[in-house]
């Protein structure tokens, strides 16, 4: 069961009627019930808040019910503590937001589980209709607001979130979260639309999941440990990142992360390290990237110790996060750059620990018999098997 300061749900929704099943008979909410419609006019937020109320107040199993069709909402807190552990929310339609970005604004999520212990979400739905905000952001404008993420602090199983104004699913301040069959969709062009966001957060877990979209398909932030990422798809986007890390100096470190049996196809980065070059005691330690297949991707792997995305206002110091005993396994694929393995570590805090086993990266943009290469600064590490491009540690 699902732990947090902000808590979760979901499992596989035949377990999660079971497990709602077995213990007695559960109270069902349908938001039909409390005033919801499936039509453009009607804002159904109040019924969804109403509907989750009387689940959260009901010490009995509850189910909270929306059917198919398009419910409009605006910003949902779903507020624990609940009086039961044992809440289904299941959907089978879309939750649309407003088309108008000025309605949300500055919020900094859409759908919000806060506080709560042992709910579960299945199926449904996300269109955060973001496309009107990323043509803001696009065009440079300065009075664009922030946007909202889709999600926050859920355990989710086989939803589908499109069109997100940011992240898509953030998961903060959480323990034992299970994110499975997940679908996000955005285009490649959409700026900060994170697929799934994770930090502050210990055992989560990202399983069978397909990830199109405009920034980061996953992204670790500070404090997120002990994860499990494997059977993921991701493209276009940029990548699976740890970072960025190093903003601040007081910031918990990454640690325990498995990356495994993943597919990057035509993404700008692969599986990538990203920290900004300035003081700071984080750390990122004990990594796994294994059984992972490139396809035209343009930086497949890439430890950039100097982020500065834009190149403006760059902080230009030694980063001061110290990452250690990151492992490269099976990995395979093309490059649509020449460099297809980039080390650029700290020069105060040297990568330590670096080991490359069983790699083979192609460039494919190159002319006849010209090979992938690989740059390495401030890197300590070993290669084993076959490992092409050659990475000198330096």
């Amino acid at each position: 069961m699902v732990k947090s300061s902000s808590l979760i749900v979901a499992a596989v929704l035949f377990l999660a009627a079971a497990s709602v099943a077995s213990a007695s008979r559960p109270s069902v909410y349908i938001v039909t019930d409390y005033g919801a419609r499936a039509d453009p006019k009607t804002d159904s937020t109040s019924a969804l808040s109403d509907a989750w109320r009387k689940a959260c107040s009901d010490p009995r199993p509850s189910v909270v019910y929306v059917p198919h069709g398009r419910f409009h909402v605006r910003n949902l807190g779903f507020e624990g503590p609940c009086r039961s552990k044992d809440i289904l929310v299941r959907i089978d339609g879309t939750l649309v937001a407003p088309s108008d970005y000025s309605v949300i604004g500055n919020a900094k999520n859409w759908i919000l589980f806060h506080d709560v212990d042992g709910v579960r979400i299945s199926g449904g739905i996300l269109d955060g209709q973001g496309t009107g905000l990323w043509s803001c952001k696009l065009d440079g404008r300065k009075d664009c607001p922030t946007g909202a993420m889709n999600s926050k602090n859920v355990e989710i199983d086989g939803l589908t979130s499109i069109n997100s104004q940011k992240f898509h699913i953030g998961v903060t301040g959480c323990q034992n979260v299970n994110l499975r069959d997940i679908t996000v969709a955005a285009s490649g062009t959409s700026p900060n639309t994170d697929g799934i966001h994770i930090e502050k957060s210990t055992f989560v877990s990202v399983l069978n999941s397909t990830i199109s979209t405009g920034d980061d398909c996953i992204s670790m932030g500070p404090g997120a440990r002990n994860v499990w990422i494997e059977r993921v798809a991701c493209g276009p986007g940029h990548g699976i990142s740890i970072g960025s890390l190093g903003w601040k100096l007081q910031e918990p470190g990454v640690q325990n992360v498995t990356v495994k049996r993943v597919h990057f196809t035509e993404t700008t980065n692969g599986l990538r390290i990203k920290t900004w070059a300035r003081r700071s005691l984080g750390f990122v330690r004990n990594v796994l990237f294994q059984h992972v297949v490139f396809d035209g991707v343009k930086n497949p792997i890439l430890i950039d110790q100097n982020y500065c995305p834009g190149g403006r206002n760059c902080p230009r110091q030694a980063s001061g996060i110290k990452v250690s005993d990151i492992r490269y396994k099976s990995i395979g694929g093309t490059s649509q750059s020449k460099v297809a393995v980039r080390f650029e570590c700290s020069k105060s805090n040297p990568c330590a620990g670096i080991t490359m086993h069983d790699v083979k990266l192609t460039y494919v943009g190159g002319g006849r018999g010209e090979e992938a290469t690989a740059t390495c600064a401030n890197a300590r590490g070993t290669s084993s098997g076959f490992v092409m491009p050659v990475v000198r540690y330096s």
